[in-house]
């Protein structure tokens, strides 16, 4: 009885950091809203990468995409988004790439980024440099935001619009678990699987595909892969939280739906990928 309890108390906060709260089903994969298409959201769709699109934040919503990636650098007091230094520009800042457009949809969707969808996006913070100092000025920004954010306080987890996420520089990890009152979460690596860390601090796993598997796609999926592939996700499930691979095949063919195919079948929570149209045809196409 102790652990079936558990278990459930579990179940329950898993739900509550992956946005599973009560939400309208969506026969559709889009439908018309004042003449306007609407996508489906998809729950395990990930945009990689998000800035490098033409359009960031929007064109992996139009897609129905649930989670984005933006890697920060802290300049002269500034987030500023960006994969390498020689690419920064004062003007690409994660206020105005993310933050901004993110509490414009939520008032226009009245509290929602997607209308009528009542589960948190995912925003993955992945700081490139100076850890702790580019936390700080980061949890200074999402104060501002706060009523459209997830938070911690206190022990308890509530659910906003859009859960931040903190990845990249693992220092940030230390101002964190110190605070009482958060408006981000942390992104775990495996090593944090089945440790003390509980799902309301690292509700997320993420790990480099190609450092525990050696398929590609390629072939069969060995036995003893896809055994451990379904231990990872089993382990993560078990204690609250959520699973992304990152480095998985992105190069359309039949190596990369392979792959999304297994990931599909092994329940993994967030698939990477740049090509936001060919994720969203894979998954739309399988219901998923």
């Amino acid at each position: 009885m102790v652990l079936t309890t558990r278990r459930r108390a579990v179940t329950t906060l898993a739900a509550a950091l992956a946005g599973a709260v009560a939400a309208p089903a969506y026969a559709q994969a889009a439908e018309k809203h004042g003449g306007q298409t609407r996508p489906q959201p998809l729950r395990r769709a990930h945009a990689h990468n998000d800035y490098l699109h033409e359009r960031p934040l929007h064109d992996a919503l139009s897609h129905g995409f649930t989670s984005v990636e933006a890697d920060i650098f802290l300049v002269n007091g500034e987030l500023l988004v960006a994969h390498e230094p020689a690419d920064l520009d004062p003007t690409r800042t994660l206020r105005s790439l993310y933050l901004d457009p993110l509490l414009a949809r939520v008032k226009a969707n009245h509290g929602s980024v997607y209308r009528g969808y009542r589960r948190p996006v995912q925003l993955l913070v992945d700081i490139k440099t100076d850890g702790v100092a580019a936390y700080l000025e980061l949890d200074r920004q999402l104060r501002y935001y706060r009523r459209m954010l997830s938070s911690y306080a206190y022990g308890h987890v509530h659910l906003g619009a859009v859960t931040p996420v903190i990845s990249g520089d693992r220092t940030a990890r230390v101002p964190m678990e110190a605070q009482r009152v958060r408006y981000a979460f942390y992104d775990g690596r495996l090593d944090d699987l089945g440790t003390t860390a509980p799902a309301s601090f690292v509700p997320l796993i993420s790990s480099n595909w190609t450092q525990s598997f050696s398929w590609l796609g390629t072939g069969p999926f060995p036995a003893a892969e896809r055994e451990k592939l379904r231990s990872i996700v089993a382990a993560a499930h078990d204690h609250g939280q959520r699973v992304r691979f990152w480095a998985t095949p992105d190069v359309a063919g039949p190596a990369r739906d392979a792959v999304w195919t297994e990931l599909l079948a092994a329940d993994v929570d967030h698939i990477n990928t740049d090509d936001l149209a060919a994720l969203e045809r894979f998954l739309r196409a399988r219901r998923a």
